[in-house]
């Protein structure tokens, strides 16, 4: 079964301005424009994944403890992203926070 995933407002926005800063490099002749449209494509598909098998990510250290609270490592360079999510109910899960893992508070 495919679960409707949403992006709370903030992290849309994330990767929106992501995406729009890719856009802008890539019509300056920017160098990035190709890494950001590579990390753009690799959340993307990290979200296909949430579609489908939501409970197959780790659960999320700390926080209340809810086994609906799960975190999705995104693969990417040398690093990556990772997705804190929550699984709302059946059919909807809804991303609460993207970060790269090189984030200085990211432990």
């Amino acid at each position: 079964m495919r679960r409707n995933v949403e992006f709370r407002s903030a992290q849309q926005s994330f990767v929106e301005r992501g995406l729009a800063s890719a856009t802008k490099a890539k019509r300056t002749g920017n160098y990035v424009s190709a890494a950001a449209e590579r990390a753009q494509a690799a959340i993307a598909k990290a979200v296909e994944l949430l579609e489908i098998f939501p409970f197959s990510c780790r659960k999320a250290a700390g926080g209340p403890g809810t086994p609906f609270l799960r975190e999705l490592i995104i693969p990417f360079g040398g690093a990556g992203y990772v997705a804190l999510f929550e699984i709302e109910d059946n059919r909807h899960v809804t991303i609460l926070a993207v970060r790269h893992q090189r984030e200085e508070d990211y432990h």
